[in-house]
């Protein structure tokens, strides 16, 4: 891998123009600019794409409506030239040093595949934001590790070697509108991709996803459906038979590997 890797950042969107102005207004201030920025045009009828091209950003179309069949369109698009696929959402607003984090991390450890942080919401009470960060995504990264033995990709927040998308893009299901992609991902793969979850790598997020409870019921709703849809994929026996060792090993051993590391866990979950 180069020294200086390249990075395209994917930005899936969906008459979002407005967040998407101020998300790309964050890419261009970056301390280490990203080398390209796609941006997946779901559908919009909006500015979305008008705005997206005066930052300078690829445009590329997607008419199957859904976050998966958006993302994935943009994975297949930053193949072509980069190293690193990172991806945002519209609504995300990534902190100056965020794509450096990303370049950093993944030249000191070759064997890092995905890197993954947590969520910092804005735009809701302070007991919304809270409880969106702890207890929304800080629990599905604590959940989640525990029942599929690595961390959580978390869809607005993560970069991946193109190498571990060139993988597993046949094995997702990425025509489902109806299933979390990040946690479809998270479900094809393993722990031999290095997959590590950072505490200090955070995103601004908006909180519009849990200042409802219909809002939030429906996206936990999903985790069930996006389970069922790869079943047996993610059943935790299955993770379980895949991470056991080849030679005779007592049980107990087998049992050990599946209790989290203390980075891995949410910071604050719980508290």
């Amino acid at each position: 891998m180069p020294l200086v890797p390249r990075v395209t950042v994917v930005v899936p969107c969906r008459n979002d123009a407005d967040f998407l102005e101020n998300c790309l207004e964050a890419l261009a201030a970056q301390s280490r600019l990203a080398d390209r920025v796609i941006v997946v045009d779901n559908g919009s009828s909006d500015a979305s794409a008008a705005v997206a091209r005066r930052y300078g950003a690829t445009v590329v179309e997607e008419p199957l409506i859904g976050i998966w069949p958006a993302a994935a369109r943009g994975y297949d698009e930053a193949m072509a030239d980069a190293e690193i696929i990172a991806r945002i959402d519209a609504d995300s607003r990534p902190h100056p040093d965020w794509v450096a984090q990303l370049v950093r991390a993944f030249v000191a450890d070759p064997g890092l595949g995905v890197l993954t942080g947590g969520a910092e919401f804005y735009g809701g009470s302070p007991m919304t934001n809270y409880l969106g960060e702890h207890w929304y995504i800080g629990g599905g990264h604590y959940w989640i590790k525990k029942w599929l033995g690595i961390p959580l990709v978390f869809g607005s927040n993560f970069a991946m070697r193109t190498r571990v998308w060139e993988r597993v893009r046949a094995e997702v299901d990425r025509t489902n509108a109806g299933i979390h992609d990040d946690l479809d991902l998270t479900i094809r793969l393993r722990p031999s991709d290095g997959v590590r979850y950072d505490p200090q790598l955070r995103m601004p997020v908006s909180a519009r996803p849990v200042q409802t409870v219909s809002g939030l019921s429906r996206r936990v709703w999903r985790v069930a459906t996006t389970f069922a849809s790869s079943w047996p994929e993610g059943a935790a026996w299955r993770r379980r038979a895949e991470l056991r060792p080849s030679t005779d090993a007592p049980s107990i051993a087998t049992d050990s590997s599946w209790v989290p590391a203390d980075d891995d866990w949410a910071p604050g979950f719980g508290r």
